[in-house]
């Protein structure tokens, strides 16, 4: 199995880590992605996002010749689509976009041949594991000769390179050939259990697991807010209430970002309006919980213009959707900065994993603390966890929307 080639089309937060796993496991990896920057810096051995340990895996894979990254797809014998999959824009409920999955399976048509795996990672409503045979159907590949599955990434980012091995993957194929061939080639570098079943459950297993865990998070955040109007500390009360032997409430924060349990449950909600009643009402206390938080700041700045007679400076810390990592991408901590910032407001922002952003004036932590009137606490950064860095937040009454000050 070593021996093949795997053509992995998208390089981004999973496409080339699963890549340059798969190269230091012995197989032969051409990557592929639309971004000429990003295949120009991968081609030099080094990488364009953040990710602990993956600039090794990286640099060692190109230096010995296993990955090289194109802008066009190649042929391979194994085929991995891991490219975005975003929201139409419009509409009251957020309706998931596959174009970019059915693109990718159009481009990869010319190359398929009889025996090869088609393995679609990327997150995708239910069924889109049946369109992408179709696309390939109308391209003129024969599926009865290939294997088409489903196998969603289950990766926490900061921790990818380690849990791309560790964790179990879930792989459904379309039919129990396919799920036999390709959870064969997952056991090939995956130590955790490789679970089989059909691509339609594998397809629900990856939204149901984030759904799940954005259900627990708007009950954090719900109480979080009924606590602030009840003048309860919500730390501490999570904190006794968790002292219950099956009791086990997440934590709260200024929303919930990233491009899984932010994205995820609309996917079934998109399928299923009418009974998916729980899971919309979490995603709608979620992002309720962030224009919640925007609220608090603004209130917060108006009571420091009073006091000091002129317009305030407020500190954002923290832009990524969680702590530590350098990712955007739906993240409730940019909206807040990014709102207040069109509203008129004198923002900076204190983003230790990014050096630069296009619409945010972004400054040092020693930077902020030195010209800003009013902090908010947005990401638990390991940099606001400083023992000095959180008596001086403290000192300034800086709103902890993260937990970062307990």
């Amino acid at each position: 199995m070593n021996k093949k080639i795997v053509c992995v089309v998208g390089l981004g937060y999973i496409g080339l880590p699963t890549a340059a796993l798969l190269a230091s496991n012995g197989y032969h990896v051409v990557g592929v992605d639309l971004n000429a920057h990003a295949v120009d810096t991968i081609n030099q051995g080094r990488i364009h996002i953040v990710e602990p340990d993956l600039d090794a895996f990286v640099r060692s894979a190109v230096a010995a010749q296993r990955l090289t990254a194109f802008t066009t797809p190649q042929a391979g014998d194994i085929y991995m689509i891991c490219v975005p999959t975003p929201f139409h824009e419009g509409g009251a409920i957020p309706r998931p976009n596959i174009d970019a999955v059915l693109a990718a399976t159009r481009s990869i048509a010319p190359f398929v041949k009889a025996g090869d795996l088609v393995i679609l990672e990327s997150t995708s409503p239910v069924g889109t594991t049946e369109a992408m045979a179709e696309v390939l159907v109308g391209a003129g590949v024969s599926v009865a000769d290939i294997h088409i599955a489903y196998c969603p990434e289950r990766v926490l980012p900061g921790k990818i390179m380690t849990e791309l091995v560790e964790n179990d993957r879930v792989v459904g194929g379309l039919t129990p050939g396919a799920t036999a061939a390709v959870s064969a080639f997952y056991r090939s570098f995956v130590h955790g259990e490789v679970l089989e079943t059909d691509a339609r459950t594998a397809e629900m297993c990856k939204l149901t697991e984030n759904s799940f865990r954005d259900v627990n998070i708007a009950f954090a955040n719900e109480l979080s807010m009924i606590c602030d109007k009840e003048h309860i500390d919500v730390w501490n009360l999570i904190r006794l209430a968790n002292r219950h032997p099956r009791v086990n409430i997440l934590q709260p924060g200024a929303g919930v970002g990233g491009h899984c349990i932010a994205v995820d449950p609309w996917f079934i909600v998109s399928r299923n309006p009418e009974t998916a009643r729980l899971i919309r009402s979490a995603r709608e206390v979620n992002n309720g919980k962030t224009d919640w938080v925007i609220d608090r700041i603004k209130i917060a700045v108006a009571d420091a213009s009073v006091r000091l007679g002129r317009k305030p400076r407020v500190a954002c810390l923290g832009l990524a959707f969680k702590p530590d990592i350098d990712d955007l991408r739906e993240s409730p901590a940019m909206h807040i900065a990014q709102t207040l910032a069109s509203a008129g407001y004198d923002v900076v922002a204190v983003e230790p994993n990014i050096e630069s952003h296009d619409t945010l004036a972004l400054a040092p932590l020693e930077g902020a603390m030195g010209t800003a009137d009013v902090f908010a606490v947005l990401v638990k950064h390991r940099q606001f966890l400083e023992a000095g860095t959180k008596r001086a937040l403290e000192e300034a009454g800086a709103l902890d929307f993260c937990g970062a000050l307990i």
